[in-house]
């Protein structure tokens, strides 16, 4: 009995560092196929910038933008929509993690882009801390890098709060780095970033219901989508998203 006992200690400690057991608290939730709803996570916000760097907007900028053409894809799509926020507000982790897990039978998708010391660093990254998220993070990846010139960096796993403490499936996606002259530019402009919501509500479309069944909406690239907030604090300035990359 001993050593079985540490036969399955060596395992399970195997699993752990490997992430293939790590499911997130013990009430998680296997909803990647069955899930009629979507909490839309824009990385940052308010006092909390998240990458700047002058090739591109700020994260939390492009975040929001990204997620808010993000959530108007899945609502055309026939989805339940969430947003952590719609505005340029600052939103705690726990509060991010309090509104993920209120919506029962949902997925979670966190949307940043990257950041490096290294400007030749570049590429699409995927994050997932739930086996049960896997298959989302694989999807997402798999649909991020068909876009034209992109590296795969790769679906992860992580620890991060938003990830670690998900009740259900929750994924945190990495559109490419701000730190990098190429991805920074293209990430200023509205055709980009609507690419970049397209790939991912197909994705997500397509783990719900299977390959082939997503019909884009019509392209919004010429300007960003209202925020269904009125609050406009932190607004770029008009023109500032159509700098061509």
């Amino acid at each position: 009995m001993p050593r079985l006992t540490h036969l399955l200690w060596i395992l399970t400690l195997l699993c752990i560092l490997s992430g293939c057991s790590s499911v997130s608290g013990p009430n998680a939730k296997n909803t990647s196929r069955t899930f009629t709803s979507v909490v839309v996570d824009a990385g940052h916000g308010g006092k909390d910038n998240g990458a700047y760097r002058r090739s591109g907007p700020p994260e939390k900028v492009a975040t929001l933008d990204v997620a808010q053409r993000l959530n108007r894809k899945l609502r055309e799509s026939q989805f339940r929509t969430v947003m952590t926020r719609d505005s340029d507000v600052f939103i705690s982790l726990d509060r991010r993690v309090e509104i993920e897990n209120a919506q029962a039978n949902s997925i979670f998708v966190s949307i940043h882009f990257n950041d490096s010391n290294r400007r030749g660093i570049r590429g699409f990254e995927t994050y997932y801390h739930s086996p049960y998220a896997i298959s989302l993070a694989q999807q997402i990846q798999g649909k991020l890098i068909t876009m034209p010139r992109a590296v795969n960096r790769g679906v992860k796993h992580a620890n991060f709060r938003v990830l670690r403490k998900a009740r259900y499936p929750a994924v945190l996606v990495e559109c490419g780095f701000l730190s990098n002259r190429r991805e920074g530019g293209a990430a200023a402009a509205a055709s980009y970033r609507e690419q970049l919501a397209d790939k991912i509500a197909e994705a997500i479309v397509e783990a719900r219901y299977g390959g082939g069944v997503y019909n884009a909406p019509a392209p919004a690239a010429a300007q960003a989508p209202p925020a269904t907030s009125p609050s406009e604090i932190g607004k770029p300035p008009p023109g500032f998203f159509d700098t061509p990359p």
